[in-house]
């Protein structure tokens, strides 16, 4: 099988089920800056330290990862048709669970916090800036269509979980956190 298709030469491309849209369909931007953010969030991980010290930090990335390409999946389901991988109300509580977790660690925020630190932990606050463009996009796809509420909710809470995980990854590796200078 070839990778390219030649298909979308026209500005086009398939939806789930072949539906054909233009690549400019919000659905299609939807799902597209999901697939940026999970690319991101790959980049990201890819730079922390090698070592057993990270495996459980890491496989939550893995279930993150791949529940990004379902709300991905999701968005690229026209309205009316099969999900084969819906995003359900526990995948929300799995990320709730895991901000819990990784918040008990860390000190509560008494200030605003300046995106950086740690390479690991700088990638996952762009990761969370472009999870947060994904939501507001997939808030104006569900304006206009029907899509499982869930996906906006998992989105919301994903890039809180982004936020506390870039706090705990620069706590984890001794980067301090930089507040807001206030004049």
């Amino acid at each position: 099988m070839k990778i390219y298709t030649k298909s979308g030469d026209q500005g086009k491309t398939s939806l789930v089920y072949g539906q054909r849209v233009s690549k400019h369909s919000p659905r299609v931007e939807a799902y597209g800056t999901c697939d940026e953010a999970n690319s991101m969030i790959g980049l990201a991980i890819s730079t922390l330290p090698q070592g057993e010290q990270w495996s459980d930090f890491l496989s939550i990335f893995r279930v993150i990862q791949t529940k990004l390409f379902h709300v991905g999946a999701e968005l690229a389901t026209p309205t009316g048709k099969k999900v084969e991988w819906p995003v359900v109300e526990q995948d929300v509580l799995y990320l709730e669970e895991q901000i819990d977790n990784m918040e008990a660690s860390l000190s509560p925020l008494s200030n605003f916090i300046l995106p950086g630190g740690h390479i690991s932990g700088a990638s996952l606050h762009v990761a969370r800036t472009i999870v947060r463009r994904a939501e507001r996009i997939i808030v104006q796809v569900q304006m206009e269509e029907e899509i499982n509420p869930i996906v906006v909710k998992y989105v919301n809470r994903l890039s809180d979980f982004l936020f506390v995980a870039a706090r705990f990854v620069n706590h984890r590796l001794g980067s301090p956190e930089l507040t807001l200078h206030q004049e």
